[in-house]
């Protein structure tokens, strides 16, 4: 069991916005330390109202994608919610997926460098605005670990697995993590009873991430080389049934959190012990949907 409390992803979709806010007052009423916003509707639109409606939590974007505006734009959006929030602001920024770019039919360059010239011109233009809050790299795999060191005030990764971690950190001087470099991990998280149905429900959240090059080629450098090779025989077959068949138990409970409460507080644990200060954990349900993914969550800390 944990008496550390994690950090809650919280996301706005249409026809629930105002709902969500009130959510986000309720997540920092029962003590919750931090809110982080993926990058699915107007996270920065709802770190604002965030901003608003919490006097204490910290909160920021896990993932603001940096194709879908001008630098000089999120610089001053950033540094006005910084303001606003009396310095509780994070802001994540990261490249995004591939299927995201393509959607949004934008000319792209390499990524690293792309994002290391992407913050360089927030910091150029923020100063007369005040400055900006930390900025917090969405990364997976080495170099972009490596470069939030360097340009950035933290890293924060989603489904990352866990027996990776300590690898993926030994790549961060350790006084800067002593300095309070953010660490973060957004982690699918279904609390339930049985086990076998909260794990296919975090299959479904991940059936989209295994189709991306990029992730396979993570999990498969974390040790899941055979995992990764029957999804892409099962993806090139669009067999489905195979693709859930390949991502294994074992490769699951490193990435997500699966089962009943007391399971889930112990693993919420671990990933604290494994480095990651900022575990996110992102609820779902398997008999529900977000407002009960969430009522099961205060319920399982409130114990």
């Amino acid at each position: 069991m944990t008496d550390r409390l994690p950090a809650l992803s919280l996301a706005a979709v249409a026809g629930r916005r105002q709902a969500t806010v009130e959510l986000a007052a309720e997540i920092e009423r029962r003590g919750f330390p931090g809110i982080y916003c993926p990058s699915m509707g107007d996270a920065m639109g709802l770190c604002l109202s965030i901003a608003h409606a919490t006097k204490t939590l910290h909160f920021g974007t896990s993932v603001q994608p940096i194709y879908l505006q001008h630098p000089t734009t999120l610089a001053n959006q950033a540094a006005y919610i910084h303001e606003i929030a009396d310095g509780r602001f994070h802001l994540g920024v990261g490249v995004t997926h591939g299927p995201v770019i393509k959607r949004l039919g934008v000319e792209t360059g390499k990524p690293l460098s792309d994002i290391r010239e992407y913050v360089e011109s927030m910091k150029a233009v923020a100063e007369p605005q005040g400055g900006l809050p930390p900025i917090t790299l969405a990364t997976l795999r080495d170099k972009m670990v490596e470069l939030s060191v360097e340009v950035g005030d933290g890293a924060v990764w989603a489904n990352a697995s866990r027996s990776r971690m300590a690898h993926s950190l030994g790549l961060i001087p350790d006084d800067r993590i002593a300095a309070g470099f953010y660490v973060g991990n957004m982690i699918p998280t279904v609390i339930d009873d049985d086990i076998t149905a909260a794990r296919n429900r975090n299959r479904k959240t991940l059936q989209g991430y295994v189709s991306l090059p990029n992730y396979r080629n993570y999990w498969k450098a974390a040790g899941y080389e055979e995992e990764m090779q029957a999804v892409e025989v099962a993806i090139a077959a669009k067999d489905n049934e195979g693709l859930m068949k390949a991502m294994t138990d074992t490769w699951l409970d490193d990435c997500t959190l699966s089962g009943p409460a007391g399971r889930i507080r112990d693993e919420v644990e671990a990933w604290f012990d494994a480095g990651v200060t900022t575990p996110i954990l992102v609820p779902s349900s398997a008999s529900g949907g977000q407002m009960k993914a969430f009522d099961e969550m205060f319920a399982l800390f409130a114990q």
